[in-house]
């Protein structure tokens, strides 16, 4: 996954925005006016944060070394993930979708 994909994705659930509200280099998506993804447009590899439950954020970063505490988060509910690989695209999907539902109106999440 790359910056566009990653991009076309998070734009392409419903409701999503996307702006620029911690600088130039900091992309940052919302749903309601809430976050539910960041990510650096210079960093290299690509990697991203990600709302997650408190239990599978820890979960998660006991499976994958690509998993981080959430980078300038709340290191309970944020994950930090590391495009270097070591995840599918559908898994790097999920987690964005993921974090979309924990913060979207139920309306819209399905929740």
């Amino acid at each position: 996954m790359n910056i566009e994909e990653l991009r076309e994705y998070a734009l392409s659930l419903e409701g999503a925005s996307e702006s620029f509200p911690f600088g130039e280099d900091t992309l940052v998506f919302k749903i309601n006016n809430k976050i539910f993804l960041l990510t650096s447009l210079s960093a290299y590899p690509l990697q991203f944060n990600v709302k997650c439950k408190p239990e599978y954020a820890i979960e998660l970063r006991e499976l994958y070394s690509c998993v981080l505490p959430g980078y300038h988060m709340n290191k309970k509910h944020w994950n930090t993930i590391i495009v270097d690989g070591a995840l599918t695209q559908v898994q790097l999907k999920q987690f964005i979708k993921d974090s979309y539902q924990l913060v979207a109106p139920k309306r819209i999440s399905g929740k």
